[in-house]
């Protein structure tokens, strides 16, 4: 008979061998590396040291505030929404959609007293208006905005649409580090109309297309003439539509006397007529392929990369007006830089200075704050990705920091009994205990933030975002590590008395 195979005894590891091991300290430290590598290095093109995205706090730049030039009319419940928003788009000569059961959005500007007659006279009752758009329509403007300003070459943009409590959106504003003022203005504060229109007898014109027939867009070009200039393709419905008004208007046959006039935002960018080769190729077939000079030297090239950017995003739905702006220059945002860390530094001594005068115990400082910043480190980790730094998201990391320490003290406090580790089972049970409490404070803060990061409200939107990660990572990861590492110092130094 054999005996009994003797199951072998796991071996019990202690003090740095059992901390290296933990599997919570074994997470945090792939964190820690992961975001440390996400940090330093290089996988974008705009890599400057680091791949932190920061702010126009920090970085300099310029922010926009847009108002629309739009109204949504509210109607009586018993008004035929779809007949009335028919009626008015005719008599407006506008844009006119429903947006809600008793809700209607006007794409132009009007006074409440010609909105209340148009309503009335398309059989409708009025009952108020609010300046702006709709969701749907706001939602268009952030896309459109968004593909513009990053065109640039710019990842560092935030665009906020601005909503009142009726859910009306009336403005909408756009922060650019690293773009000036003169930029900014050109490229969002403008709809971005593109028309093409054809002279027809002296110097009347008449509509061809708009750029919503635009369906690529080559980079800026210059001749050998010097003369700089964008080339676009039109759909087949577009280069049918602009064959129809060459033939229409004579330009087929006699191009010198109607010249092909292409407008940004109601302002001229080209006019000329087609040349004869041109005049005849569209004379037997629609042609797709165009092309818009817009002059030498560096006006013409700024001009030609506007109309581009333009082109490639194209138009907002509505008209914008500038409500307001202002810029951070790029050496008041380096200071701002220097002044962060300096005070990230001295909140982090201070932090390491009250923890030794309530403990007398190096072997607890040197922990937290290490625990602190490894903290900090993954946040900024998973802020490389997600969130914009600036002041406001560095007054959160501060934030973070403090709070930490808080609920690190919270937590030593719970398991350590005069200055010593209890016996394993009364310590598991204490850091339960403790950890229920971190987790009640910590729901308590996320809850307070969170209408933060749902309201219009951008810069503080941030704040939020960076409290609330910060929150979650020390509850999940770095509290429960830092748990062990306590165990396991303050056991050792048990053993040792």
């Amino acid at each position: 008979m054999r005996a009994p195979v003797q199951k072998k005894e796991k071996k019990e590891y202690h003090g740095m061998a059992a901390i290296i091991r933990d599997p919570r300290v074994i997470i945090a430290l792939i964190l820690l590396v992961a975001s440390l590598c996400a940090i330093f290095i290089p996988f974008t093109a705009n890599y400057n040291g680091t791949n932190l995205q920061f702010g126009l706090d920090l970085e300099g730049g310029s922010w926009i505030q847009l108002e629309f030039q739009a109204d949504v009319v509210t109607l009586s419940e018993d008004s035929d929404i779809n007949k009335v928003a028919d009626n008015m788009s005719k008599a407006l000569d506008c844009t006119v959609k429903p947006i809600d059961r008793n809700k209607i959005e006007v794409d132009k500007k009007f006074t409440q007293d010609e909105l209340r007659s148009a309503v009335a006279a398309a059989g409708g009752t009025f009952i108020s208006s609010s300046p702006g758009v709709g969701s749907e329509t706001a939602d268009s403007v952030k896309r459109t905005l968004e593909s513009k300003v990053n065109s640039l070459g710019t990842n560092d943009v935030k665009v906020n649409i601005l909503t009142g409590l009726g859910g009306v959106a009336q403005y909408v504003r756009i922060e650019m580090a690293g773009v000036d003022m003169k930029q900014a203005q050109e490229i969002v504060g403008k709809q971005g109309l593109f028309e093409i229109r054809i002279q027809t007898t002296s110097d009347q014109t008449e509509h061809v297309l708009y750029g919503d027939s635009v369906i690529s867009v080559q980079n800026p070009t210059k001749t050998i003439s010097g003369v700089w200039g964008v080339g676009f393709s039109l759909d087949n419905n577009g280069a049918q539509q602009f064959r129809q008004a060459c033939i229409d208007t004579g330009a087929t046959t006699n191009p010198s006397a109607h010249n092909i006039n292409m407008y940004l935002d109601g302002e001229e960018v080209y006019s000329a007529p087609l040349s004869p080769d041109l005049a005849r190729s569209i004379a037997q077939s629609p042609v797709n392929s165009l092309s818009a000079s817009t002059g030498t030297g560096d006006e013409g090239y700024e001009k030609a990369k506007e109309l581009e950017v333009h082109l490639r995003a194209g138009a907002l739905p509505v008209e914008v007006k500038i409500a307001g702006s202002g810029s951070t220059s790029a050496v008041l945002g380096g200071y701002f830089k220097v002044i962060c860390v300096i005070a990230a530094l001295v909140a982090l001594a201070a932090v390491a200075v009250m923890v030794y005068l309530r403990y007398r115990e190096p072997l607890l400082v040197i922990p937290m704050v290490i625990t602190n910043m490894t903290e900090i480190v993954i946040l900024l980790g998973i802020a490389v990705f997600i969130q914009q730094l600036d002041l406001a998201a560095i007054a959160a990391l501060i934030a973070v920091l403090g709070t930490g320490i808080d609920q690190l003290i919270i937590l030593t406090d719970e398991v350590i009994h005069e200055g010593l580790v209890p016996a394993k089972a009364l310590y598991l049970k204490r850091l339960k205990r403790a950890l229920l409490i971190i987790i009640t404070s910590a729901a308590t803060v996320i809850i307070a933030m969170f209408p933060l990061i749902i309201m219009d409200l951008s810069t503080l939107k941030g704040f939020a975002i960076i409290n609330i990660l910060g929150i979650l990572i020390g509850v999940i990861i770095t509290r429960p590590a830092y748990g062990k590492v306590v165990m396991e110092i303050m056991a050792n130094k048990k053993t040792k008395n």
